[in-house]
């Protein structure tokens, strides 16, 4: 065997070596797995964030504009009722 060939050899055993003490580690590539799924999870709730804010800032201008949004709104919320109005409470077994 040349000295090029014993060491390539070396050189392979050693990247074995330090890859199954990677993946053996606490710190090393279980790690580096564990971290990007929380990253994952953290985008998805991002997302849903974003969403609920979009949907919260869509609300926030239709009460601005549309009396008759704030209306309904105020009445679902604080149980306004109008003069006259007759109202049943149903309640479920």
């Amino acid at each position: 065997m040349t000295s090029r060939r014993k060491l390539l050899m070396v050189a392979a055993v050693v990247a074995v070596a330090l890859s199954l003490a990677s993946v053996a580690d606490a710190k090393g590539f279980r790690r580096y797995l564990r971290l990007r799924q929380d990253v994952e999870v953290l985008d998805e709730r991002n997302r849903a964030l974003a969403a609920q804010n979009d949907a919260l800032r869509k609300e926030i201008a239709a009460l601005r504009k549309d009396p008759a949004t704030l209306e309904q709104s105020v009445r679902e919320e604080l149980g306004y009722v109008k003069p006259g109005e007759i109202v049943f409470h149903l309640e479920s077994p």
